[in-house]
């Protein structure tokens, strides 16, 4: 499974487009993954908008991983959930979920990655990588020794996420990471499918 482009959908972000449309412009470009993230919009709304991106990502190929709601995924149809540290624990997910179902995991310690493993995560997210904000001197914190430590530490794919742009997601991939997500370098242009084909051009350039 390719985790290369792993866009995050954002509707407050997006200047007006929907998750769906989100999910169908980066897909065009691209993107191997899309995760339905949204904390706010009505449980029936949210499975509305996963039923038809499920319908964009099986046409596509792409992978369809819906954020927090296994319920929602399971649904859906979805590929997979994502989970955070405050969310159900990964040992009660894994039971509940059909096989194969993809259970992706954020962390921001070794330890949460190997404890993530071997509680039988797929991949995980590594958060944040770099800064999300402004600031000049957040291009080499210290997110990217994290993303090294984790990769030397578990066999399973990690992800950075978190300020990640094209001129910088290089950096991420020569710390050991098999993908980078996104939101607002994609969800946020003009044009996503654009920006999402930009960005998979720069992946080539690292991963061929």
């Amino acid at each position: 499974m390719r985790y290369e482009l792993y866009v995050v959908t954002d509707e407050e972000l997006s200047h007006g487009l929907s998750h769906v449309e989100i999910a169908r412009q980066a897909v065009a470009g691209g993107a191997d993954v899309i995760q339905l993230r949204d904390k706010k919009l009505p449980g029936r709304d949210l499975f509305r908008a996963a039923c038809d991106i499920r319908a964009v990502t099986a046409r596509s190929g792409a992978l369809f991983i819906v954020n927090d709601r296994l319920d929602v995924a399971l649904a859906s149809k979805a590929d997979g959930v994502h989970i955070g540290q405050q969310d159900l624990p990964l040992s009660y997910v894994r039971p509940l979920a059909p096989s194969p179902f993809i259970i992706g995991v954020s962390v921001s310690s070794v330890e949460q990655a190997k404890e993530a493993e071997q509680e039988g995560a797929d991949y995980v997210a590594v958060s944040p990588v770099f800064s999300t904000g402004s600031k000049q001197d957040a291009g080499h914190g210290p997110g990217l020794g994290l993303v090294r430590g984790i990769s030397d530490t578990v066999s399973i794919p990690v992800i950075g996420i978190g300020g990640i742009h094209t001129d910088n997601a290089g950096d991420v991939f020569a710390a050991g990471a098999d993908g980078v997500a996104v939101i607002s370098a994609v969800v946020s242009q003009p044009d996503i499918t654009e920006a999402a084909r930009a960005f998979k051009l720069r992946i080539r350039q690292f991963r061929p």
